[in-house]
């Protein structure tokens, strides 16, 4: 899996204890029909990828490659597991960012110097910001995004989308975990974690990174969501005439932007298949009252399945890293 270098020696603190949502088990004759249906589900899931997917070599395709879950229960303890398999230290660094330098981005369809520099500065040190989000189900996703959620999210701890506006009302979390290497601090992976407040379940438990794949000229930012395999989301930058930033994962085919679900082929091999139907879009930008926001749209078959809104808010008191005032003032000196 690619990986972005960051140019400086970070001061970590100490290890995230990561504790799973305590997670109550229906039983008997329910609970028993409750895992069968989830299973089941999982079963279609990866079928098609077997039966409608590409047998690909992880060497060629290298763009493909990322942690895979092997269980049924993921939740923020992939970050763990991934340091145990891979050797890796885990760190929390004051000012960690999804992306470790902006500029990774830069290619012949965006200019990452057009963008609000409050929108590079959230990229860049993401740790420094709170996040209050919103969420709108459409009426025509409500039943199949319940499907997802009460029967396989739940039991996987991952992708905990929520059907009520309420269940955002608590508020979410937001913890950027690095995974290092402990001899050279090489940055391996970056995470993501983020969870629901009312329930302590996991939204979403992603990897970042800039990767460059066959289709696209662009530079793309890869996220990934291990789960029994993982799920691969590449999103093209975009800039928009404001200086607000966009991401859009609405690619035409194999090999260019979009939804792709990955799953272990033999040693050497990943099964993949590519879910052209499947669409994400972000819009990163500061409002008129000088607020920074994010609008996510989700879609499948062209109809709008969930939308999310997200407010991020520097936190003053997050010590240790560079404020947006220092980083303006050094650019300009």
């Amino acid at each position: 899996m690619p990986t972005v270098a960051d140019p400086r020696e970070p001061a970590s603190l100490p290890a995230p204890v990561l504790t799973p949502a305590r997670r109550e088990h229906r039983k008997g004759a329910i609970g028993a029909i409750h895992v069968a249906i989830g299973r089941l589900l999982e079963i279609i899931i990866e079928w098609m990828v077997v039966i409608l997917g590409r047998r690909v070599s992880r060497a060629e395709e290298p763009w493909l490659n990322t942690p895979l879950g092997d269980s049924v229960l993921i939740g923020a303890g992939i970050y763990e597991q991934i340091a145990r398999d891979e050797h890796l230290e885990m760190r929390m660094v004051p000012d960690a960012g999804l992306i470790a330098d902006f500029d990774t981005l830069r290619g012949p369809k965006f200019d990452p110097s057009v963008v609000h520099p409050r929108i590079r500065h959230f990229y860049e040190h993401a740790s420094q910001y709170q996040l209050e989000a919103w969420s709108d189900v459409a009426l025509v996703g409500q039943f199949f995004l319940w499907l997802l959620v009460e029967f396989i999210s739940q039991r996987m701890d991952q992708l905990n989308f929520p059907i009520s506006p309420l269940e955002m009302a608590r508020g979410m979390t937001s913890q950027v975990i690095q995974l290092r290497d402990p001899a050279t601090s090489r940055l391996a992976y970056t995470g993501w974690l983020r969870t629901l407040k009312s329930s302590g379940l996991v939204m979403f438990a992603g990897i970042y990174s800039v990767a460059k794949i066959p289709g696209e000229e662009n530079p793309v930012v890869k996220v990934t969501f291990p789960d029994r395999g993982s799920a691969n989301v590449y999103l093209v930058p975009l800039n928009h005439p404001d200086g607000s930033f966009g991401l859009d994962s609405s690619g035409s085919g194999f090999g260019r932007s979009g939804f792709y679900r990955v799953i272990a082929s033999g040693k050497d091999h990943l099964r993949v298949r590519n879910f052209k139907t499947l669409h994400e879009l972000f819009h990163v930008y500061e409002d008129k009252e000088g607020v920074l926001r994010t609008d996510h749209k989700i879609s499948f078959l062209g109809m709008t399945i969930v939308r999310l809104h997200y407010k991020m808010t520097l936190v003053a008191d997050r010590k240790g890293g560079s404020s947006l005032s220092e980083e303006r003032s050094s650019s300009e000196g």
